[in-house]
């Protein structure tokens, strides 16, 4: 099963440091890790001794597919080994993940200070690897003393576990932050261009002059200030032109009352505008 924002039509993104999976317990987490991975672009995947054997067949092959949520080919793809030393053979610089201190004296660094180290490093050509530990345990001391450096979390002293699956997606998130402009994947769509002044103008007579008929500016001394504090409240909405028809509609409806069957009321004003609907253009093209 796929998750709602996939797109296959869209290119995918590939690179980024290996992530490699300790001796991992769950054929779950090992799903779950692939989808991290896929979600922020990393495509290098690497399992040492995983406690359940790789699960190319059966119920295990089964739950990591589902947990990999339509990243199945990292899951294909990923490289089996039978040892640490074997995993990062290949590599030019090693991080080792850890929630605890363990006296190596080594460079400490988050994933926000070591993920752009390793953007320019593969930039130039490098190959770097994250190592995460089993799930209960972690990585042990001689498996960290096989890395260059250590990354840990900005976590909750007092709860500093990660399920292994977060730290992926964590760690993805600051390597795509890192090696890609990170601006956000959409943005907002304009689906009406901001209202004219003599259109919001139009629409603030019309609506005083009938709250005005209605009563509303009380006591009369009071009027100016009223009209201000109004009109301030839709100069702060930075009214589009639909927002300006929808309004203007609505107001129409509440002075005259319900619309009969068919017919279509045009409220007298400087703009000669119809009463709208309340579709969105897009709306009104379908």
């Amino acid at each position: 099963m796929t998750g709602a924002g996939t797109d296959h039509t869209k290119p995918s993104l590939e690179g980024g440091p290996a992530i490699i999976l300790v001796r991992p317990q769950l054929a779950v987490n090992i799903g779950m890790c692939a989808r991290a991975m896929a979600n922020f672009g990393l495509a290098d995947f690497r399992l040492v001794l995983p406690r359940e054997g790789w699960p190319r067949t059966g119920a295990l092959k089964k739950g990591a597919c589902a947990a990999a949520a339509g990243a199945v080919h990292l899951l294909e793809a990923a490289k089996l080994y039978d040892s640490v030393e074997a995993a990062v053979a290949d590599l030019n610089f090693v991080w080792a993940t850890t929630a605890r201190e363990r006296g190596q004296h080594k460079p400490i660094l988050t994933p926000a200070e070591a993920m752009p180290e390793s953007a320019r490093a593969l930039a130039c050509g490098e190959r770097h690897g994250v190592l995460f530990g089993p799930e209960r345990t972690g990585l042990a001391n001689d498996e960290v003393a096989l890395a260059d450096a250590i990354m840990t979390f900005p976590v909750n002293p007092a709860y500093a576990s990660l399920n292994l699956a977060q730290a992926v997606l964590l760690t993805g998130y600051e390597w795509m932050r890192a090696a890609t402009d990170a601006k956000a994947p959409f943005a907002l769509v304009e689906r009406s261009p901001a209202a004219p002044r003599d259109m919001v103008l139009s629409f603030f007579d019309y609506l005083e002059s009938e709250l005005d008929r209605a009563g509303f500016f009380r006591p009369p001394g009071k009027q100016p200030v009223m009209r201000r504090n109004l009109r301030n409240i839709f100069h702060r909405m930075k009214l589009t032109e639909q927002d300006v028809r929808t309004l203007r509609g609505m107001v129409v409806r509440l002075v005259e009352g319900p619309r009969a069957e068919g017919k279509t009321s045009v409220e007298p004003s400087q703009s000669g505008l119809a009463e709208p609907s309340l579709q969105s253009p897009a709306e009104d093209k379908g």
